[in-house]
């Protein structure tokens, strides 16, 4: 895939070219792969504007006839899987396997939030007064923003747009400069159905200027938005003047805590690949870990060794278990915060550096020990495949560390007790608890973070509904009348 492509914008069902546009880098060897589109505020607008007068005949269809087109793009999906998985594996580094992985993922979401169509509801109050029904409708919010993270991108998109869609709303997608290629190949896929126009959109550009215009747009119902915090607040505050709703899915700092009756090699094994996955870049994977002081040599010594031995390098021409940091930026921000720990008396006991090697932005496997909890590593979001561990020894001392942070996104605990386990349920003050088991969401599930991790979710019933409002219709009538 060495031909360097130039893509174009999807608006209002054509394909638009722009004489600015945008390099894409490939990680892994820092080379440019694709050009895409520098839009602007007017495009945007024209987005918006086709978008909104789709949607006014599209919430009109029966659900389950626009299910029957996000049917249709499933299917599209997973006739073009070795292609769209290879274009994610070259733009974000994601080893193929993880990039096929996400593809046949994306077609089951789509087609389970297809199956919806049937399945979401109103409801019927009882009212005070005679001859009176209360009636509860739910109706599309009119047209949603979906701007994209570059980590997951392939299936961010299904999981704004078939929710959105199959509300009866439009959409308007944004993808990130860093990963914008799958969502112009999906574009390209969707056109090939008979979706009507203006239904689907695609504006690329700088989040500065197109993330903002959207948010800002009067016409945009919600602004779906998975990202950094940081990101997330100027959304929050371009959306505020027109109170449009916002939904936002930002960033985590996951604490693992592993009891001293855990199963330690199930523990490790979690844990270590929820720490390497997507080669550490993650938002809802193991950021942190407790470990009991009881098993904390055994542990430890069994992660060195785990993380030793995973492999890296160009996941399209080698097979790793991991591959490249998404970019320049990101690989210097992991190094500072490793130096920085060890600077405030951590020990990196495996790893700690840039990978010896000139060809992509690679950092090594990294296990930091001697960790406190006030250092910044336990803190601040590393996104990359390190992990400090603290030790404890008491469960609430556990609970307390792994609340101790502004984050509230996902969590775990490994044990054997059913007592703790319940109770980690109730104190562990994060969105989503895993117990025994790896970090990583079921699409039937509610994916919510707490705190400074965001506002609404997405996945599932109560994920549908963010795309959703409510109406009420109070209805009286006559039972006299005869005629």
């Amino acid at each position: 895939m060495s031909e360097k492509k130039v893509y174009q914008m999807y608006i209002n069902g054509q394909f638009i070219s722009k004489n600015e546009t945008i390099p894409v880098i490939n990680p892994s060897d820092k080379q440019v792969i694709s050009y895409i589109p520098k839009g602007t505020k007017e495009d945007v607008a024209k987005a918006v504007d086709a978008a909104y007068e789709a949607q006014k005949s599209w919430e009109k269809l029966p659900a389950i006839q626009r299910a029957s087109y996000l049917k249709k793009i499933a299917q599209k999906i997973r006739d073009n899987v070795d292609i769209l998985a290879k274009t994610i594996t070259e733009e974000q580094g994601k080893v193929l396997g993880l990039a096929t992985v996400e593809v046949n993922f994306t077609a089951d979401y789509i087609d389970y939030m297809a199956e919806w169509a049937r399945r979401y509801e109103g409801e019927v109050l009882q009212s005070d007064r005679p001859n009176e029904n209360i009636f509860l409708f739910k109706l599309p919010v009119g047209v949603a923003a979906g701007i994209l993270p570059w980590n997951f991108p392939f299936f961010l998109i299904a999981r704004k747009l078939a929710p959105a869609l199959l509300t009866g709303n439009t959409i308007v997608i944004k993808p990130s400069t860093d990963t914008p290629n799958n969502a112009f190949e999906f574009a390209k896929l969707v056109d090939e159905i008979d979706l009507p126009k203006g239904v689907f959109n695609l504006v690329s550009g700088s989040g500065s200027e197109i993330g903002n215009a959207l948010a800002e747009n009067e016409k945009v119902g919600i602004v779906s938005f998975t990202g950094s915090v940081p990101t997330g607040v100027k959304i929050m505050e371009a959306a505020a003047k027109n109170v449009t709703r916002v939904s936002l899915e930002l960033g985590g700092k996951a604490p693992a805590i592993v009891m001293g009756d855990a199963n330690i090699d199930l523990a490790v094994e979690a844990i270590k690949n929820s720490r390497v996955i997507n080669n550490g870049q993650v938002c809802n994977c193991a950021e942190r870990v407790y470990v009991h002081k009881s098993i904390e040599k055994e542990f430890t010594q069994k992660m060195i060794k785990a993380m030793s031995a995973t492999t890296y390098g160009n996941p399209l021409k080698e097979e790793v278990d991991m591959g490249p940091l998404i970019n320049e930026a990101a690989i210097k921000h992991v190094q500072s915060l490793v130096d920085g720990a060890v600077k405030e008396g951590a020990t990196v006991v495996t790893g700690g550096k840039i990978a010896s090697r000139d060809d992509g932005f690679y950092y090594e496997p990294t296990v930091i020990t001697n960790v406190k909890q006030n250092m910044k590593i336990i803190h601040e979001e590393i996104f990359g495949p390190v992990l400090p561990i603290v030790t404890f020894e008491t469960f609430d001392e556990a609970i307390a560390m792994a609340n101790d942070s502004e984050y509230g996104l996902t969590s775990s605990i490994y044990t054997q007790n059913i007592d703790l386990a319940m109770r980690a349920c109730k104190e562990i003050k994060f969105g989503e608890t895993y117990i025994n088991r790896e970090n990583f969401e079921a699409m039937q599930g509610f994916h919510a973070g707490w705190r400074k991790s965001g506002i609404g979710g997405a996945d599932g019933k109560h994920g549908l509904e963010e795309f959703l409002q409510k109406k009420i219709v109070y209805l009286q009538y006559d039972m006299n009348k005869q005629n």
